[in-house]
């Protein structure tokens, strides 16, 4: 992941612990999957209640904790940011993981897009870049029971490899190109989830590896996500 957009911070929005007696998340849940989710076409019933069983206010900074379900990247620390919840619910629904499917997921962040993908799928593998964030995440997977992930401390693009090929692969930070080396980590018959492009205008793409050497792609929607560290000038790749 990259730098942290400046409107992600609301000046003097309540944080604190002291303060969150105030505030009913349950209810902060519902209008989030009710006024956010469901309008950007966000349908699939198994998204929709992994949404409301997985508390996302656990996986956020305490001081962000109130604008846990705010449609904005909430701050993380070393400079990173979560997805917008709309964002992380339309990836889960472009995905369609199997129950049996195995996952990779590079950028760990929060945890909470791990918990996500670990409660579709068979297995997680993560790596995140800063150990912070890693043990971080490792204590809030842990805390919810969460055991069919694997954590790992690691650069993506550069020299971090995962032990096998997963049949889904989900980068959680943009890159200006798709890196090749992501592309031998998807079994054939899997998919990838990438956003490429530069600010302010990136697709967000879905990739499915037909066989050995074939892609196809489709355009799931526009964003703007900060980048993948050290993606600045990866190899590019084209379908």
């Amino acid at each position: 992941l990259g730098k942290t957009y400046p409107w992600a911070f609301v000046p003097g929005c309540p944080g604190t612990a002291n303060q969150e007696t105030n505030m009913n998340f349950e209810q902060a849940r519902f209008n989030m999957v009710e006024q956010q989710i469901r309008p950007w076409e966000v349908l699939d019933s198994r998204v929709l209640s992994l949404l409301e069983s997985i508390h996302r206010e656990d996986f956020v900074p305490v001081r962000y904790r109130k604008l846990a379900f705010a449609d904005i990247a909430v701050p993380l620390d070393c400079d990173q940011v979560m997805m917008r919840p709309k964002i992380e619910a339309r990836v889960l629904q472009a995905l369609a993981l199997d129950p049996d499917e195995t996952v990779l997921e590079i950028g760990t962040g929060s945890g909470f897009m791990t918990a996500c993908l670990a409660g579709l799928a068979k297995r997680v593998v993560s790596v995140e870049i800063f150990p912070e964030l890693n043990e971080q995440a490792t204590v809030k997977l842990k805390d919810k029971n969460i055991n069919n992930v694997e954590l790992f401390v690691g650069d993506a693009m550069r020299g971090w490899q995962p032990e096998q090929a997963h049949d889904v692969v989900v980068v959680t930070g943009s890159v200006a190109s798709v890196p090749e080396q992501f592309l031998g980590w998807v079994n054939p018959g899997g998919r990838l989830f990438v956003v490429t492009g530069d600010s302010p205008a990136m697709e967000a793409c879905l990739m499915k590896r037909l066989d050995v050497t074939d892609w196809s792609g489709e355009s799931l929607f526009e964003t703007d996500l900060p980048r993948l560290v050290n993606a600045d000038q990866p190899a590019e790749f084209e379908f």
